[in-house]
């Protein structure tokens, strides 16, 4: 019998572990945003990722004010892991314990156990859309949409440039006025943003990231950085602008960020909105394709599930 998961088989995710990582989302392929070694790395410092190699799959785990989250695993199903992670949630993890990014991992456990009760965490959602959708604004639904574009087009001439190598010194100097124009550090969550967003760019080649910056007048407006979330999706995990100096320029970003990636990607995730209302609003805007769910499990539903699990 395998040895009983245990809190000490998890790590601290690593840049080391990028290999791994993509060999295995080759096989595995992931479909929502914070399971992309990108997301881990930018954002371990505020949400304390471990991950385990537990036989052929990936199981991960967060840690955000000490309140503790494990994921199904990622990989060939496996029951006895399955159930391992279980119980070590219940033992380890919050009042919620399991969380599942995908729908996969769902409709296993409901097979499991049917009558489990799994919740919808919507402020978790992904958002998804065609990428030539944000690309070209098709039809009469992307009206007003267009209409504010072509307003920035003749407010500003502007270029959209892929972000270079030789660029990344002037983008972290551009990230540096969007934090000071936001007032980053007087915020914990924008001031974990701002680190997110710095390792991104310097860690951008190793992290296989890419992304697009508008400049106007030759100095960058706005940035955008994106990188490969499966095989047609991409996803977009960051985008910064300076709406109060150039009225519009998040508009031109997403815009030029899209015609960036359609050729490459028939899918842009551009992530969660976090359950702020203002988020959801913009991005219920631009008309997702789909939504990638997110669901729970809670303790008590947990607790109640004897060992065993069915394949």
């Amino acid at each position: 019998m395998a040895e009983v998961l245990k809190q000490a088989d998890f790590l601290p995710v690593s840049l080391k572990d990028r290999d791994r990582f993509r060999e295995h989302y080759r096989q595995y392929p992931v479909v929502h945003s914070d399971n992309t070694l990108a997301n881990l790395l930018c954002w371990n410092h505020y949400a304390h990722y471990r991950r385990a190699f537990v036989r052929d799959c990936i199981v991960l785990s967060s840690t955000i004010e000490g309140k503790t989250k494990f994921r199904s695993p990622i990989g060939p199903r496996d029951p006895e892991l399955l159930q391992d992670v279980i119980d070590l949630a219940v033992r380890e993890g919050d009042d919620a314990p399991l969380i599942m990014l995908d729908p996969e991992s769902k409709a296993w456990i409901e097979a499991a156990w049917p009558g489990i009760s799994l919740y919808p965490d919507r402020d978790f959602f992904d958002y998804v859309y065609l990428s030539s959708d944000l690309a070209d604004l098709p039809g009469r639904r992307y009206f007003s949409t267009r209409r504010h574009f072509n307003r920035f087009r003749r407010d500003y001439s502007y270029t959209a440039e892929p972000i270079s190598a030789d660029a990344i010194d002037e983008v972290r100097e551009f990230l540096l006025v969007w934090c000071d124009w936001k007032d980053c550090d007087s915020v914990p969550i924008l001031a974990y943003e701002k680190d997110a967003v710095l390792y991104a760019i310097d860690h951008f080649e190793d992290l296989g990231l890419c992304g697009c910056a508008i400049r106007i007048g030759g100095t960058i407006g706005a940035i955008s950085v994106a990188g490969k979330l499966n095989g047609d999706t991409a996803v977009v995990h960051f985008e910064k602008g300076l709406p109060d100096t150039y009225r519009g320029i998040y508009r031109a970003i997403n815009i030029e960020t899209a015609k960036m990636l359609k050729n490459k990607y028939q899918y842009i995730n551009r992530e969660c909105d976090m359950g702020a209302a203002g988020l959801r609003e913009s991005k219920t805007r631009y008309h997702p394709h789909h939504m990638v769910e997110v669901h729970v499990a809670p303790r008590e539903e947990l607790g109640r599930i004897g060992h065993g699990v069915k394949g």
